[in-house]
């Protein structure tokens, strides 16, 4: 499997920034929700 370097570095760039630019804003609740919503793997734990 190839890592695409360049396109890792500019997704993890583009997602410091935001939240960077979220907390200054006072809206980090957002990001973390909007990382809630477009996450794809989610592990669901059920404990009875």
């Amino acid at each position: 499997m190839r890592i695409h370097w360049k396109k890792l570095l500019a997704k993890t760039l583009v997602w410091v920034v935001a939240e960077i630019l979220l907390t200054l804003l006072g809206l980090d609740n957002l990001a973390d929700y909007s990382e809630f919503i477009f996450a794809r793997n989610i592990v669901v734990l059920n404990v009875q």
